[in-house]
């Protein structure tokens, strides 16, 4: 008995919940086609995305295209059991002409495919394959199976005019990738939090650079400042993009950190907001955070609390050292009564 075989089948309807922008976008980048062909899926129609599939291939490609967006369905493949390729289990194939005898002196013919009984015509009516190149397309097949393994001339008996079937599953990475100099892919919180603890680490050598550069000229310490400021702005912007495209959101809002009281908002929606689960449209998610960015992220949030500390404690040693200054100062007083120094006269 054969294995059941299986194709995926696509409506041309998102996911609930996905806009179907983006799921033309993600499907445009599975199947690395123009946006032409990919807008020809959504016409309504039931297009098969994928034919002649075992079921774990089938669960695999339903997985990848739902987690892109689409809806998809499983359905089992009866067409694709049917071949005109000789073989062990069949060794009697139906021919073209031998088609082509029994249907010389009726009306009616055998979809060589399907199976589909119908009036002669060329095209079949149920599973759409213009019979005469199909016809062709099997010989060649018949031709070229010495040469090649059956599992590769089971995988292309289908229609020739069936939709691309690119390895969606192998095309999805699973982890974006991370550039801090870049507009493009995603970062989480955490690890927001952690470049940010990085680049002021970073420029802490380099603001005693520029202030050691002041002793040698200050047109070279404010040419320094410049450089240090833009590249400070660029790495700054770079992360915080990422960041909002994390959540889903387009990277001009970073913008809005610059408008009063809204950007200190803004600002904390970037740090406490999680980011989409899965793939969105700007990229399958970012990958996990390693140890050296959880730390740096802890080192972070600890700086306000170090802050408020020093705020609380230095003034608190301040006074004690004033106190002790006036005490040591009190006990070095001559004393009233003492005795009169040789040559001075008492009063």
């Amino acid at each position: 008995m054969t294995e059941a075989r299986f194709k995926i089948v696509f409506d041309g309807e998102p996911m609930p919940g996905v806009a179907l922008e983006t799921v033309k976008e993600n499907l445009a980048r599975l199947f690395k086609s123009d946006a032409s062909k990919i807008d020809s899926l959504f016409g309504g129609r039931s297009v098969a995305l994928k034919r002649d599939l075992v079921e774990a291939e089938a669960d695999k490609y339903l997985t990848a295209l739902q987690r892109a967006g689409a809806m998809v369905r499983k359905e089992q493949d009866i067409a694709a059991g049917l071949s005109l390729v000789a073989t062990e289990d069949h060794p009697a194939p139906v021919t073209a002409a031998a088609a082509a005898e029994t249907s010389t002196d009726t009306d009616t013919m055998n979809c060589p495919k399907c199976g589909h009984e119908q009036a002669k015509a060329a095209e079949c009516q149920v599973c759409g394959i213009i019979i005469d190149k199909y016809l062709a397309r099997q010989a060649q097949l018949t031709e070229e199976a010495p040469q090649v393994k059956p599992s590769v001339i089971s995988s292309e008996t289908t229609s020739p005019y069936a939709p691309p079937r690119a390895q969606v599953g192998e095309q999805l990475p699973e982890f974006g990738e991370l550039k801090v100099l870049g507009t493009s892919g995603r970062i989480g919180r955490v690890r927001y939090l952690g470049w940010s603890m990085a680049l002021m680490l970073a420029f802490l050598p380099i603001g005693g650079v520029i202030l050691g550069s002041f002793a040698l000229s200050d047109a070279l310490a404010a040419l320094l400042t410049l450089v240090a400021c833009l590249a400070l702005v660029v790495v700054s912007v770079c992360i915080g993009v990422q960041r909002l495209h994390d959540i889903g959101w387009s990277g001009w809002l970073w913008l809005l950190n610059f408008v009063p009281i809204i950007g200190s908002v803004f600002a904390l929606i970037m740090l406490f907001m999680p980011g989409t689960d899965g793939p969105n449209r700007y990229g399958p998610p970012p990958p996990p955070n390693s140890r050296g960015v959880k730390v740096l992220a802890w080192l972070i949030i600890l700086v306000p609390v170090i802050g408020i500390v020093a705020a609380i404690s230095l003034p608190a040693y301040q006074d004690y050292l004033m106190r002790t200054q006036m005490g040591d100062a009190a006990s070095f007083e001559q004393p009233g009564d003492a005795p009169a120094l040789e040559g001075e006269s008492a009063e």
